[in-house]
């Protein structure tokens, strides 16, 4: 079910997602088991300052390191968007990441194409029948339902 949300494209996780599935990946990533290259980003609410932790698929793609929010606009998108920074932790190992949103489709395309080559296994639903052999104008059309970051170290 998509909810909207000051008009915005938002895919919720159902219930076994967000109480069994998200719990499972983060606390085996934690552990130093990420499943498919996942790791858990925290990253500071923007109402309540109190650190908030989701696991998420870190992109490698020409040289920079991008996330991808395939449910679009997550809570965590939310939060990145005022915090501007945040912590990716994978075992005992975590690193403080600077984000910026990239705006412009033309930027984003490759990504979102690079991104769903490595995971459209586990994110494709979310894309409405887009997929890594799209066209590039099909992957602009889609790209304003699905935030993407760049981090920096």
């Amino acid at each position: 079910m998509t909810k909207q949300r000051s008009g915005n494209h938002y895919l919720a996780p159902g219930r076994i997602t967000r109480h069994v599935l998200n719990p499972l990946v983060a606390g085996l990533t934690r552990l130093g088991v990420p499943l498919a290259g996942a790791a858990v980003l925290g990253v500071r609410g923007r109402r309540s300052g109190a650190v908030r932790t989701v696991p998420v698929n870190p992109l490698s793609h020409g040289g920079a390191r991008y996330l991808v929010a395939a449910r679009g606009e997550t809570q965590w998108v939310r939060n990145l968007r005022v915090a501007g920074e945040a912590t990716l932790t994978v075992g005992r190992r975590s690193e403080r990441v600077a984000a910026t949103e990239l705006t412009a489709s033309a930027e984003t395309v490759p990504v979102l194409r690079a991104y769903l080559r490595r995971w459209a296994w586990e994110v494709g639903a979310f894309f409405d029948g887009v997929g890594p052999d799209s066209s590039d104008d099909e992957l602009a059309a889609a790209a304003h339902r699905h935030p993407v970051f760049v981090l920096h170290p």
